[in-house]
């Protein structure tokens, strides 16, 4: 037992300063000069435990940061009005909101008027007779009205498609930063787990670390179990400024969602359920789920597109009724109106309508693809994500009674230490036994949640 604690200390003369050459070389002493010797190594270490521990220069303070806790729904509430991604939804709905509106002008009434002025260098006359005055003004008002306008009838039918492309286009968008927050939240709620672990942790090496210690300056224990505590002292004191980091970092990406200018923590605790039957839960998705909504949108406007074709086929009907008043001259009244109708039947139009056909039907068949493989993929991930979650729940029991039975064994192993009955070395394994349980135990809750969110996604019930 002597011979590998002194091989110890040969192998890291670092840490005692002015090591003796018996210890360099292995060879045993004397029982007194053992002591004597055992006495020089464990000051020696001690003083090297210090220096270790003692801060290379003073450190700056780091200056507080401004943290703001929201609730889960305060948090999907707050990406949708202020999320950038959003706003531009809503401004992109407003647009084809003028689109359409535009469109149904064509097919409206119109009103036109027009004034002319004419100045001339002199008055034009023909026989003595005065044809055309130096001054002369004209004002018209014209009224169309089409009474047969099936292209502008259909430009409009298309122009509210497209506003309703635009609204499903918004509502998935907004299930798109829904989904973005809810991860990045429950993100945040693991980042605190693992802050407790951690924490937790550190507290129990750091407890270990005082006995074996003070065993150590007492003269009961010695520099092997005193380092080892150490070790796992300094490890479990990394990995917490790790998580620490890593909560910043989730607390960061919450903010950047919810465009905030500091940073944002979880509030509170997460209950997600999901729909009790599976079929059910297929049926509602294929009804609810934006991006499904979204698809059936652009199949429900191609397929108009494409039965919309016999207008260009159709002729058009338009009636004009002209008002004018303009300087008399022999040759003009001074007011009147004129009224005509006007038939436009198109016979040949160089091959667009056919052109028009073939694009029209490719649209239409690429849009009815589109929407039938998204059904099908509804009904596979629902119903997987139904067993996803079963599976998580009872990964997540599991984890919780391995981690029981972790901090159990590191209470025993530590109580063992303490009456002498084993070494450190069972401590320090049982810690980071129990320490890893308890990770485990953080990241199957955080996968329990996550499946939970991916099966309420999957039925359309979030957001």
């Amino acid at each position: 037992m002597r011979r590998r604690q002194l091989s110890f200390f040969a192998r890291n003369p670092q840490r005692v300063p002015n090591l003796p050459r018996w210890a360099s070389a292995g060879d045993p002493p004397t029982p007194h000069a053992f002591l004597s010797r055992v006495a020089v190594v464990v000051v020696g270490l001690s003083l090297g435990i210090a220096g270790a521990s003692a801060p290379a220069g003073a450190q700056q303070p780091v200056p507080a940061v401004s943290i703001r806790r929201v609730t889960w729904q305060e948090a999907l509430d707050l990406a949708v009005a202020r999320n950038p991604s959003a706003a531009v939804a809503a401004l992109e709905i407003e647009r084809a909101e003028g689109l359409l509106k535009e469109a149904r002008a064509a097919w409206l009434p119109t009103l036109t008027g027009n004034l002319t002025y004419v100045r001339l260098n002199q008055a034009r006359t023909f026989g003595g007779t005065v044809i055309a005055p130096v001054n002369s003004w004209d004002g018209a008002l014209q009224l169309n009205v089409p009474i047969v306008a099936p292209i502008a009838w259909a430009n409009s039918w298309h122009a509210d498609d497209s506003r309703k492309i635009a609204i499903a286009n918004a509502d998935d968008l907004h299930r798109q930063i829904a989904t973005a927050v809810g991860r990045t939240y429950l993100t945040v709620l693991l980042s605190h787990r693992e802050l407790e672990v951690s924490a937790r942790a550190r507290e129990n090496a750091r407890a270990h670390y005082d006995y074996a210690h003070t065993r150590l300056q007492t003269g009961l224990g010695n520099g092997v179990d005193d380092a080892r505590a150490e070790q796992e002292l300094r490890t479990d004191e990394a990995q917490l400024k790790n998580a620490e980091t890593a909560l910043v970092r989730s607390q960061n990406a919450l903010a950047v969602l919810l465009s905030e200018e500091e940073l944002i923590d979880a509030a509170d605790d997460v209950k997600l359920a999901g729909p009790p039957d599976p079929q059910s839960a297929v049926d509602q998705a294929r009804q609810n789920r934006t991006d499904v909504r979204l698809l059936q949108a652009h199949r429900a406007a191609t397929e108009n597109l494409r039965n919309d074709e016999w207008v260009y086929y159709a002729p058009t009907l338009l009636a004009q009724v002209l008002a004018f008043r303009e300087t008399q001259t022999p040759q003009q009244p001074g007011s009147g109106w004129q009224a005509a109708v006007v038939l436009s039947i198109p016979f040949y139009d160089g091959g667009a309508r056919s052109g028009i056909h073939r694009e029209r039907k490719a649209a239409d068949e690429e849009a009815r693809v589109q929407l039938d493989a998204s059904l099908r993929q509804v009904s596979v991930e629902v119903r997987s994500a139904f067993r996803v979650v079963d599976n998580t729940d009872q990964s997540l029991l599991a984890a919780r009674a391995a981690a029981t039975a972790a901090r159990t064994a590191a209470a025993l192993a530590d109580r063992s230490y303490r009456a002498g009955a084993s070494t450190n070395i069972e401590v320090v394994d049982a810690e980071r036994r129990a320490r890893d349980a308890d990770t485990q135990v953080a990241l199957a809750e955080d996968a329990a949640r996550q499946a939970r969110l991916d099966l309420l996604l999957a039925t359309g019930a979030f957001p």
